[in-house]
């Protein structure tokens, strides 16, 4: 039950913190060095500028096809991760020891609670593979010789890291309930077979004779 109510947790915070990352403009940060004040903040779907006095304006990328490749398969990669995200959650709560339906199907909640782990997991990998992906195009391009060093360089974002959280949280939580299905199903005592109760016998190894009505009035 305990590794169920934590992998249950880890579901729902993984599967918000994912949900933030998809949609906040955090991913990458540029400081521009001619214009101190301003920050940069660049996002999937949007790209943001930063005053110092706190003034942020923010401006949605103009073509989805325009975008680099890492951008468009992160928008896909994320929106499918949040869908996965959610069904996870909804079939490991119903396959919890605690849910009161399929109570009389143990097996039912063992599948449930099966599929919601391995679905949560996937919707994991789906996390990571996007951050990841984009994080690595950001140090490539931060280290590129090829380009002069007065050219400002995009940097990691606060969405990179709660997206790895996201992602971190996500597949242990299906790895654990997962292991917590098993668990219950190796747990289980098998059913008892039904046994006939044994018939008495007399002294004389015989079954003993109902007595009469008639005997038993005085």
């Amino acid at each position: 039950a305990k590794a169920q109510a934590g992998g249950m947790l880890l579901a729902l915070l993984g599967w918000v913190s994912s949900c933030v990352t998809t949609f906040v403009p955090l991913w990458k940060n540029l400081n521009l060095d001619l214009n101190e004040l301003e920050v940069w903040n660049m996002g999937l779907w949007q790209v943001c500028i930063t005053q110092e006095e706190g003034a942020v304006e923010c401006q949605a990328h103009s073509s989805f096809l325009a975008l680099p490749p890492e951008l468009r398969i992160s928008r896909l990669l994320m929106c499918v991760s949040n869908g996965l995200g959610l069904l996870g959650c909804l079939l490991a709560a119903l396959g919890l020891d605690s849910w009161r339906a399929c109570e009389d199907k143990p097996g039912q909640k063992q599948r449930l609670l099966l599929a919601g782990g391995a679905v949560l997991g996937t919707a994991g990998i789906t996390t990571l593979v996007p951050v990841s992906w984009v994080a690595y195009n950001t140090v490539l391009d931060f280290w590129d010789e090829t380009v002069p060093d007065i050219v400002p360089r995009w940097e990691f974002g606060e969405a990179t890291f709660l997206g790895w959280f996201a992602g971190a949280f996500l597949a242990a939580s299906g790895l654990l309930l997962a292991c917590s299905a098993r668990s219950t199903s190796s747990a289980t005592p098998p059913a008892p077979a039904c046994r006939q109760l044994p018939t008495p016998r007399g002294p004389g190894g015989g079954h003993h004779p109902h007595p009469k009505i008639a005997d038993l009035v005085i």
